[in-house]
């Protein structure tokens, strides 16, 4: 038996929570775990040993990506079952896990790279797995039968009523996806809501739903970065799915920015995963999917709002909407494949679905989390003294 198949076999000894099934290249199967195998890996060819033990989440998702790995079974419940062994190899950040140095040139310039690498891919790419809303964040579920599409609207209908939105009053969407908080913001609140994000493919569709639905008079959208946006303040502010881009390096002047953008006792809502161990982003995630990306902590976060003199109202966990939103969206690109490969070669589509399924399972686990944070800038003994008016 030849070495690398050695240390292959005590590699994956200690790798899962579940039982499982390991087909090596040369057609040995082998139960680890004991009971019934949940899943089966099977290594089509060997992965260099050295690029296991120096990054783990870089050899499994190239590997997969790639081929030399196939998975029988759920793609979540695989990565679930990594996270779920405590003592596996891939929590060993000094040996088999190593997370990726935080970038810090998330520069004005950077940044737009960096976005429009991930959302500029197509416009009709996005439009075959998400919802009608073509909302790609976190939804929110009032009750287990919600539709994607209903959650989705759950979700602005929530953030608007958190901010307490009053007829009149102006409102900014940094990084507005394509368009539906702005959008329902000004039908069912009459404020003035401007929308700006780094992504052209965005930019195009507002626009174009701007003017058909005729909302020019009460809604705009620009192609700015939030720190080149001078001149204007606003009543309200909300960040949804976007701090994620910012990069460690950057979150103060986030903070310092968005308070630039407040008028005084003016109300901000931030939507943001969120992670509990330093380390802030995974290796193959910020390689192949989100370039430049860092999650912070709730403490991170925290320390930067009274840095910059806010005052946190309301703060509020939707880690399992989260799960449910990822789910719904890898079922559904996997309902549109046919549609999918027509657009995407293999190596992209594999990528989607590890990124989808890992995701999920990361929320599930409780690996990483989304919250929502409230803050006012300066004091605002105006506000509400219960949550109550967030569900009236």
């Amino acid at each position: 038996m030849n070495l690398d198949k050695v240390f292959y076999q005590n590699f994956m000894r200690n790798l899962f929570a579940d039982p499982c099934e390991v087909k090596f290249w040369d057609g040995e199967v082998v139960n680890y775990g004991g009971g019934e195998a949940q899943f089966r890996i099977d290594f089509n060819e060997p992965i260099a040993k050295r690029e296991i033990i120096n990054d783990l989440s870089l050899a499994f998702g190239e590997g997969y990506m790639q081929k030399k790995i196939d998975i029988e079974g759920s793609v979540q419940k695989v990565v679930e079952s990594l996270f779920n062994k405590q003592d596996s190899p891939l929590l060993a950040k000094n040996s088999y896990a190593k997370f990726a140095k935080i970038l810090s040139g998330n520069n004005v310039r950077k940044s737009k790279e960096n976005v429009q690498y991930h959302y500029d891919i197509g416009n009709d790419f996005y439009r075959l797995w998400l919802d009608e809303t073509m909302t790609y964040s976190c939804a929110y579920f009032k009750s287990p039968e919600d539709s994607l599409t209903q959650a989705q609207y759950n979700k602005v209908d929530h953030i608007l009523s958190k901010i307490n939105l009053k007829p009149g009053q102006t409102l900014l969407d940094i990084g507005c996806g394509w368009g539906e908080l702005i959008l329902t913001a000004a039908k069912t609140h009459q404020v003035k809501a401007l929308g700006i994000t780094l992504s052209s493919e965005q930019y195009i569709q507002v626009l174009e739903r701007i003017r058909n639905e005729g909302l020019q008079d009460l809604v705009e959208v620009q192609i700015v970065d939030y720190r080149e946006l001078k001149g204007r303040t606003f009543d309200r502010v909300v960040s949804v799915g976007m701090l994620e881009h910012v990069g460690k390096e950057h979150l103060n002047e986030y903070f310092s920015t968005v308070k630039s953008l407040l008028n005084e006792g003016g109300v901000s809502l931030l939507h943001c995963i969120t992670g509990y161990e330093e380390g802030g982003t995974n290796s193959w995630i910020n390689k192949y999917i989100f370039p430049g990306g860092y999650i912070p902590m709730v403490q991170e976060l925290v320390t930067q709002m009274a840095v910059n003199s806010f005052h946190l109202i309301d703060l509020e966990s939707l880690r399992e909407h989260y799960t449910r939103t990822l789910e719904d969206w890898a079922q559904n690109f996997e309902q549109a494949l046919p549609l999918i490969q027509k657009m995407k070669d293999e190596t992209f589509i594999r990528m989607w679905r590890l990124y989808l399924n890992s995701c999920a399972a990361s929320f599930h686990t409780g690996n990483i989390d989304l919250h929502q944070f409230l803050f006012t800038k300066g004091v605002n003994n105006s506000w509400p003294m219960t949550r109550r008016y967030m569900y009236s």
